[in-house]
């Protein structure tokens, strides 16, 4: 592997571990399966991009897409919670009609931002050169979003939140409205995955509707290797190795395309499998360490 390689890894790592998070607040906190993320990943790409393509600063277009994500998060928690949808059916739905909305907004299945203005520049134009500002640009968000959900978390509203996943019946008998609960929490977590398409859309200088295709098993791959490697002894540990992981999880795919046995090597059409090779690594890795303590 490169240096360039790995440099773009671990840039894509920090991206996309705003993602991540996104994926933990409601696979492991709220205990939601949500496949929504395969949709509300693009839709942040998309209304960033026509955002900005409209002449409307690139950082302010990152609020618009973080805001289009939490209402396709509470889209989802409104069907499983008020219309008594299955959660995995709600998300399914929700993504779906997704995909048609994301063409609507770019008014076709991509839309360029070749020559547009991103928040990359005002970093390149302080001298910092361009393979590195997404890596400095990444790592910020990466932190602030980081700090925020940790803090988020330790508040009233968010010990309610982990109360919800928890232990669902003693937070309602403590007179906790659940549903509010979860449809903050899952808009919440679809508002990070948005963002995180939107800072995708604008590295790449391109958005489209397919971009989001495999986001949910890179994210709980992700959340898998980092609980595994790192540990979750506490909601901050936790968070920081969802981080963590993402990077791993990049830096373990750019090693694996990179590797040449003989005349076999891996291609960018075997990323499933690298993925759940990986995701089976993680999980039977702990079982393993155990056999071979106890011996």
């Amino acid at each position: 592997m490169t240096w360039y390689a790995a440099l773009g890894a671990l840039e894509q790592g920090l991206v996309y571990g705003i993602m991540v998070i996104g994926v933990y607040l409601t696979f492991r906190i709220l205990d939601f399966p949500d496949l929504t993320v395969d949709g509300s990943l693009p839709l942040g790409a998309a209304l960033s991009a026509v955002a900005i393509t409209s002449g409307i600063n690139p950082y302010l277009s990152l609020i618009f897409a973080a805001a289009g994500g939490f209402l396709a998060g509470a889209v989802t928690a409104i069907l499983n919670t008020k219309f008594k949808i299955l959660h995995l059916l709600a998300s399914i739905l929700t993504m779906i009609a997704l995909y048609s909305i994301n063409i609507r907004i770019m008014g076709g299945p991509n839309i360029a931002l070749i020559g547009s203005a991103t928040i990359f520049d005002p970093v390149i134009k302080l001298g910092v050169p361009a393979h590195l500002a997404g890596l400095l640009i990444f790592g910020g968000f990466a932190v602030m979003v980081m700090s925020l959900v940790i803090w988020f978390l330790k508040t009233e509203f968010g010990q309610a939140v982990l109360a919800t996943g928890d232990n669902p019946q003693m937070i309602v008998s403590l007179g906790v409205n659940t549903h509010f609960i979860i449809i903050v929490g899952v808009g919440l977590s679809n508002a990070l995955v948005s963002l995180s398409g939107a800072l995708i859309a604008q590295n790449q200088g391109a958005a489209d509707v397919g971009m989001g295709i495999g986001t949910i098993i890179a994210g709980l791959a992700s959340v898998i290797v980092g609980e595994t490697i790192f540990g979750s002894s506490s909601i901050t540990r936790a968070i920081i190795a969802a981080i963590l992981g993402s990077t791993v999880y990049r830096l373990a795919i750019a090693l694996a395309l990179g590797l040449q046995w003989g005349d076999f090597s891996f291609s960018p059409s075997d990323l499933n499998l690298i993925t759940a090779l990986l995701v089976i690594g993680a999980l039977i890795a702990p079982g393993i360490k155990k056999k071979v303590l106890a011996r």
